[in-house]
Formats: C-alpha cells, structure tokens, sequence
C-alpha cells in the first residue's frame, strides 16, 4: 500500500512554474523528490536532495505541538526555526546556482 502511494506521489508531481519559465530551480526545488525519498526510506538521499526538508518537518510538528499544548516560550522559538529554515533553504539555493 505505502509503495503504491508513493508511486502515485512520483507520477502527479507538480511541476515548478519558476523552473519552466527560467531554466534555473527556485528556491523550494526538489522538496517533492526529497519528500518521496524519504517515504522510500532513503534518508541521507532526500537531505541531500533538499536540506532543509527535515527541519521544516520538525518546525511543523513543533508547530502543531505548541498548537495544542501552548508552549510557554513556542512563539520565540518557532520565530528561531523559521530563521534556521530560510538560511538552510537561501544556502542551498545559493549552492545550487554556483554548481
């Protein structure tokens, strides 16, 4: 069932409007393969792939944690994840336009 899924998921893609219109990846290029390597469990390929997917998971789980259970200082530290996650996606966009 969870191969089928996947499948699915690689099959209806969504395309990049940026990268059909430039020829260059944005800045979210490569977040849906990382996101299907990770399903098929290939964890350092899809960090690879795309860095920050692992860190915007964390931030969105934390974010439905702090949802629930009101974190004394969640606001401040979801504001710092935030940070984190555009310096890792702004670096490896960066990286990607030298190579």
């Amino acid at each position: 069932m969870k191969t089928c899924f996947v499948d699915w998921l690689e099959k209806f893609q969504l395309p990049c409007i940026y990268k059909l219109a430039t020829g260059k990846d944005c800045p979210g290029c490569g977040m849906q393969r990382a996101i299907i390597l990770l399903l098929r469990g290939n964890f350092f390929e899809s960090v690879k792939m795309y860095p920050a997917l692992i860190p915007i998971m964390i931030m969105l789980f934390f974010l439905l944690a702090h949802l629930i259970f009101k974190f004394k200082h969640g606001a401040k530290t979801l504001v710092w994840m935030f940070i984190v996650n555009v310096i890792i996606i702004l670096c490896n966009y960066f990286y990607k336009l030298l190579i």
